[in-house]
């Protein structure tokens, strides 16, 4: 087989041929790995590693472990080996870092295992970073904050955009887009989140509102009367239009006091609006002082990535 290396950007075949699944109820692999036969590091072939010659791997996305999965896991272990075996990587001298496989060595552990089977791999930080985090999201029942920070790693580590990130993990791009959304929420709700006292229903309904504190006060009402989904998309839809009927009122109330914005020139501001939004892809508003002739200008952004967008277009 060839030597030549395979670039990031080529397809998940290209990097992950046949990866091995973190369930440990499937049969080995039809097909293992073809890489040159290396001696000195056992590259392209299954060996028995020392499970304390591996390190961790830095990129591992996933955070929490269930500790009774985790043991039930070391108990099948015990019984019946490792049956999928784990993805390292050679670091010379007979150290390893894991690529892949972060349950298993985790359980094997417990069980008190000396070694486990590995294939051992060949790659560098960056094809490390995208074979765990892709392998994980595909494998793993990561929950939504844990798959939003994979997605962020990739992007801000490996400079994906949100397209590129969708086509590795077979997603669309609003689910990245939406999945990313969700590292707005405030720490305590993103918390909530991560240990499942609240759902991804929850927590998107709870990114469409822009006061903080109405967030958290309807994630403590969702804990304290374990509200549902559709309860708590009618308590955001009433508070938005709460808020709104009181801004509606107050900005009335200023322009009488200051004289307000003729017909004319009320058009002409709204006409501005509209080609802001149309150009630049976003909300965008214009925010003028009446009697002044100053004012500014709101655009939004969702996203690093479409700051990054905006910036370049109004800088061309």
């Amino acid at each position: 087989m060839s030597n030549k290396k395979t670039g990031l950007g080529k397809g998940l075949s290209a990097l992950l041929p046949q990866l091995p699944s973190d369930s440990p109820d499937e049969g080995p692999p039809s097909q293992l790995y073809d890489f040159e036969d290396r001696p000195s590091s056992g590259a392209g072939r299954i060996s028995e590693v020392s499970v304390d010659a591996i390190q961790p791997n830095p990129y591992q996305p996933r955070t929490n472990f269930d500790e009774e999965s985790l043991v039930e896991l070391a108990d099948s272990i015990k019984q019946f080996g490792v049956i999928q075996p784990l993805t390292v990587r050679s670091l010379g001298n007979g150290k390893y870092e894991l690529i892949t496989g972060e349950r298993r060595l985790r359980a094997a552990r417990i069980s008190e295992m000396e070694t486990v089977p590995a294939y051992v791999r060949e790659a560098d930080t960056e094809a490390m970073l995208e074979m765990a985090i892709v392998e994980n999201i595909q494998r793993e029942d990561l929950n939504p904050i844990e798959v939003a920070l994979g997605y962020q790693r990739l992007m801000e580590e490996i400079g994906l955009t949100q397209d590129k990130v969708a086509a590795k993990v077979s997603k669309s791009r609003s689910a990245v887009t939406n999945a990313l959304r969700l590292l707005r929420l405030p720490p305590d709700i993103q918390a909530s989140l991560r240990d499942g006292r609240i759902s991804a229903g929850h927590a998107r309904a709870l990114i469409s509102l822009d006061d903080v504190v109405t967030q958290l006060e309807i994630h403590s009402a969702i804990l304290r009367d374990g509200l549902s989904v559709r309860d708590v998309e009618n308590m955001v839809r009433e508070s938005r239009s709460s808020k709104s009927s009181k801004k509606s009122s107050s900005s009335k109330e200023k322009e009488e006091k200051s004289g307000g914005l003729s017909p004319r020139d009320r058009l002409e501001i709204e006409g501005f609006e509209a080609q802001l939004r149309e150009h630049l892809g976003t909300k965008a508003s214009i925010q003028y002082r009446s009697g002044e002739g100053t004012g500014s200008i709101l655009i939004e952004y969702f996203s690093l990535e479409d700051l990054e967008r905006l910036i370049a277009l109004i800088a061309s």
